[in-house]
């Protein structure tokens, strides 16, 4: 029986990765982590009585232990903060690590998860889009393995199967547009937080899914999409897909496209990542051909997407400058959250922080977890210049640390 652990479980990926354990019967939960959902994550460790949990704080930890003595549950051991969550990551049983954390906070424990040798079911995208270079050297050098778990990602990787990377021409990232793919620039900017979150194909949690409407998140696929597959930025390319049928495609050099279709569900990638190589049947409806009446695609429009130019942007140039984005992105996302700027401010701040840093060499913690401390300290800054407010709350600002 394959043993796992989740970081993240009570989140959106977390949560249908539990539901793909129970479906395929055979896959044992040793560790698992939590952010401050404790009531969530109690009912999970009474179902799947994992020996290891992680949550934030003493807080959290004395939380979950009045809701697992209410449910009568037996305590495992709780660990605390990013020493929880390296701990997880690294549990000696695990062979497959599921990394569905949001943000930057899934960096560390990620990589330590890799120095160990294990299997990575990626979902944080973060960690490959801060330091792919550093990550996949690690990969390289541990023998660990990286599935990504990214609907886009995953059908890639299932495009790739048995293609010679001579043979690829480009890799063609499918984006559903989001919930505002048809509205003017004007309506974007004025957008409010429920608008943005009404994504019309997929349920995710909110960073996420504010991602998806700015298309931040396509542009942080990109980034992650050179570092999972080894292709440079002009190789990596985005088409918006509002179906969500077609979730990738590759484009190989004698003009052949060959394209991943399936249902719009997350558990079909994790399910993938989990059981690589093997394939074996899931719990979820097959994807009915008649029931399709057209696919469309059409160009991103980067004047009303800003975000997703920046990322190419930040690719480009390299070095610690995705790690720049990144920051500054987590925290111009909580402040629009928190209502105090518009949807149209977090382009224009990623954009000022990123104006500010002359990129350096990303091949150490230090450089990497510097540049992320001082684009949030940044955005943070600038936030605090035009908002209401004061935005050094956000959990979301909190910077990674070693």
């Amino acid at each position: 029986m394959k043993a796992i652990s989740i970081l993240g479980s009570t989140g959106s990926i977390g949560q249908n990765t539990l539901k793909v354990v129970e479906h395929l019967g055979n896959i044992r939960v040793v560790a698992m982590a939590a952010g401050r959902n404790m009531a969530v994550f109690a009912e999970q460790i009474a179902r799947f009585k994992p020996e290891m949990v992680s949550c934030d704080d003493e807080a959290c930890a004395q939380s979950l232990e009045k809701e697992l003595h209410r449910l009568k549950a037996a305590k495992p051991a709780i660990e605390l903060n990013s020493k929880g969550l390296i701990n997880v990551a690294t549990h000696p049983e695990a062979e497959c690590v599921v990394s569905a954390t949001v943000g930057a906070v899934g960096f560390v424990p990620t990589l330590r998860a890799i120095e160990a040798g294990k299997r990575i079911a990626l979902a944080n995208k973060e960690t490959l889009v801060m330091a792919g270079e550093l990550m996949t050297a690690a990969a390289e050098k541990y023998g660990a393995e990286i599935l990504p778990v990214d609907s886009e990602h995953n059908a890639i990787h299932q495009c790739l199967r048995g293609e010679r990377r001579s043979e690829v021409k480009r890799l063609i990232l499918t984006a559903s547009g989001g919930p505002f793919r048809t509205k003017t620039r004007e309506e974007i900017e004025d957008a409010t937080v429920e608008q943005a979150l009404a994504h019309p194909n997929w349920k995710m949690g909110e960073k996420i899914t504010i991602d998806s409407a700015t298309l931040m998140n396509k542009g942080l696929e990109v980034i992650e999409a050179r570092w999972l597959f080894g292709f440079d930025a002009d190789q990596i390319s985005v088409i918006v897909h509002p179906q969500s049928v077609v979730h990738s495609m590759v484009e190989m050099v004698d003009g052949s496209v060959i394209a991943q279709m399936g249902v719009t569900d997350m558990k079909h990638a994790i399910q993938y990542a989990l059981t690589y190589p093997d394939r074996q049947p899931n719990c979820l409806p097959p994807l009915d051909l008649r029931n399709l009446a057209n696919l469309t695609f059409e160009e991103p429009d980067l004047e009303r997407f800003p975000c997703l130019r920046l990322a190419h942007d930040a690719l480009r140039k390299g070095g610690t400058m995705p790690a720049v984005l990144n920051a500054a992105n987590e925290i111009a996302v909580q402040a629009f959250l928190d209502k105090k700027i518009g949807l149209g401010r977090i382009a224009e701040i990623n954009r000022s922080v990123m104006d500010e840093h002359e990129s350096s060499n990303a091949d150490s913690f230090e450089e990497i977890l510097a540049a992320d401390s001082w684009a949030r300290e940044r955005a943070i800054i600038k936030l605090n210049e035009t908002a209401a407010g004061n935005v050094k709350h956000y959990n979301a600002g909190q910077p990674v640390s070693l």
